[in-house]
């Protein structure tokens, strides 16, 4: 459940500033104020487009998507038409994020594709994740009381009303699943299409429910 075994790789701007914080929920409260001071170091070769919005000379942002800052869009990345992007945002390298997609105080490691029509708020997605076209990442229970995070008997109490998913290097969610808030998933696990996942789920996992969850032979 910790930062060091949910982020194997160092791949993300924000990787040291993650990793000064024990929990994954315990980063999100002090994302805003990162970007504002990470993007005032940036280089030249980011560009500064509106209020605390920097977006590399090579990411390609769609004239449709709609961006408020902070933000900070990194080298390669490709912003795909309708996109909504609330503000409190680090989109990584060579990430795609896509089509009537809304993502807001999240940090998305280098490579991560969002492309159709998802849900991301209060969330880290980690290196290579993939959500399928229609995953929510849900970050508000209904009955709004601050988030548990859950892992067999074992509970944190996070203070928090808004945590959405914390997703693993290479970890695959299948189209239409909802990640529920404080969903932690562990590396290399791929969740079937049409699954609810809730609590921590062990790496190297195959998800088909919560019901049915198997461990990868082979690995």
């Amino acid at each position: 459940m910790k930062n060091k075994d949910i982020f194997l790789s160092n791949e993300s701007m924000a990787y040291d500033f993650i990793m000064s914080y024990t929990y994954p929920f315990e980063v999100l409260k002090n994302i805003k104020d990162y970007i504002i001071k990470l993007g005032s170091t940036l280089g030249s070769d980011y560009h500064l487009i509106g209020e605390d919005i920097w977006i590399h000379e090579t990411a390609k942002v769609s004239k449709t998507a709609e961006i408020h800052g902070p933000c900070i869009i990194d080298e390669g990345s490709e912003i795909r038409c309708n996109a909504y992007i609330r503000g409190s945002v680090i989109i990584g390298k060579n990430c795609v994020f896509g089509n009537s997609c809304e993502i807001k105080n999240s940090i998305l490691f280098n490579d991560v594709h969002v492309p159709h029509f998802s849900y991301v708020g209060d969330s880290i997605l980690g290196h290579h994740a993939h959500l399928g076209a229609g995953s929510i990442v849900s970050n508000l229970k209904s009955d709004n009381k601050n988030i548990v995070i859950k892992n067999g008997s074992q509970k944190i109490e996070t203070n928090l009303r808004k945590i959405g998913a914390f997703l693993g290097d290479n970890v695959e969610v299948g189209c239409n699943s909802v990640l529920n808030p404080g969903t932690i998933i562990l590396p290399n696990t791929n969740i079937y299409p049409l699954t609810s996942v809730r609590g921590v789920i062990p790496s190297n996992s195959i998800v088909k429910s919560m019901q049915d969850v198997i461990i990868k032979e082979n690995r």
